[in-house]
């Protein structure tokens, strides 16, 4: 109780927006979350009290007083014996008015949304932002948890396989043609079987595909070893797969020259294989893979090196008589001459199937042997 004509006590608290206990400072701001992949989270609300109209302890005429010296709402007025204004509190500061962003609605006592550092009621908020559910077609709102995967929006509830309908939430799902499906469903209805195990290889899982077939990474192996091909080289036979080293060992051909295994071309040869850098002319060494060549004694020429050691030479131009090809040539008296070069040394009459006449190493024709 005061007096008549004394000073009213000073309030025990002051107006809300000044009071800086912590038991009744107001909660910080916050933003409302949105659904996002991971850990679900609900949007969080504020809710600002309504204001007091006036301190306990001050009177309604101190509070007019207070309002017509100029004090904003929020502050206390000016102390009219001290004739200064009471110091304005450090910490909280309440503006005149607290409206939606949008509506221009007052949000003291109501439940609102922060966007981009402006105030929303949630009637306008879920109208202009809330996100469309991809199941039911309904706006998703702000009580409801948002679930979204590449740009698309559910309700919690409305988050389930497209097929068995079991709820996909805080589970894995796979997406089939706009589908979301369990994994479950997914198996059964795309996913490959292992070549190896027969197994039905599950999304997500590690495969390793070959000529239409798949494994699973650890199933595709070498036959033989039984160790993991992976990404290294392997020789398929017999539908069996093989590491390079225990073909060579198993299967591979071993050439005639070196001794060791072809694993890849090859020449055969006489029915003997051979690598292809190893087939090579006795004489020069150049490989004879897509060449043509002969042989001598079981040794293989190129025809070069044929013709120089070892063909006749035609005793017309010098040059050797190789008889490969369905090469035509004279014989006579241990003499050789290409058809070509059969002739009468005198006229130069071809004598390939006509008579002649030798004059010491020369041949000549009838008409020209008279005037010998």
């Amino acid at each position: 109780m005061t007096r008549r004509g004394s000073r009213g006590r000073e309030p025990r608290s002051a107006p809300l927006g000044r009071q800086r206990s912590s038991s009744h400072q107001p909660p910080a701001p916050a933003r409302a979350v949105r659904g996002v992949p991971g850990p679900l989270r609900r949007r969080e609300y504020l809710q600002l009290p309504a204001p007091r109209r006036e301190a306990e302890g001050l009177s309604h005429q101190d509070s007019e007083e207070g309002a017509e010296s100029g004090a904003r709402p929020g502050e206390r007025g000016a102390d009219p014996e001290l004739g200064r204004p009471v110091a304005e509190k450090a910490g909280v500061k309440m503006t005149e008015r607290f409206d939606c962003h949008h509506c221009n609605e007052s949000l003291f006592g109501k439940k609102y949304i922060l966007r981009e550092e402006s105030p929303y009621c949630v009637a306008c908020f879920e109208t202009l932002f809330a996100n469309t559910c991809e199941e039911c077609g309904k706006p998703i709102g702000c009580d409801c948890k948002d679930l979204s995967y590449k740009d698309r929006h559910w309700h919690e509830a409305c988050f389930h396989c497209s097929q068995c309908r079991n709820s996909l939430v805080d589970k894995p799902f796979a997406a089939k043609e706009d589908q979301l499906l369990c994994t479950d469903c997914y198996s059964n209805e795309y996913s490959s079987k292992c070549q190896e195990c027969k197994k039905t290889i599950m999304p997500g899982t590690r495969k390793m595909e070959y000529k239409g077939s798949s494994w699973h990474e650890t199933c595709f192996i070498c036959h033989r070893c039984q160790q993991p091909i992976g990404t290294k080289s392997f020789i398929p036979k017999d539908n069996q797969n093989f590491c390079v080293p225990c073909y060579e060992k198993q299967h591979a051909m071993q050439c005639v020259q070196c001794k060791k295994p072809i694993t890849t071309g090859g020449v055969t040869y006489r029915e003997q294989p051979w690598h292809k850098e190893c087939f090579v002319c006795t004489a020069c060494r150049k490989q004879l893979s897509g060449q043509r060549f002969t042989a001598r004694d079981d040794f293989a020429y190129c025809l070069n090196c044929f013709c120089d050691l070892y063909a006749k030479k035609c005793a017309g131009c010098t040059n050797p008589i190789s008889g490969l090809g369905g090469t035509k040539y004279i014989s006579f008296e241990e003499r050789q001459w290409h058809n070509d070069c059969f002739n009468c040394k005198k006229c130069s009459l071809s004598l390939v199937g006509r008579g002649f006449l030798t004059e010491r190493d020369d041949i000549l024709c009838p008409d020209c042997g008279k005037d010998i």
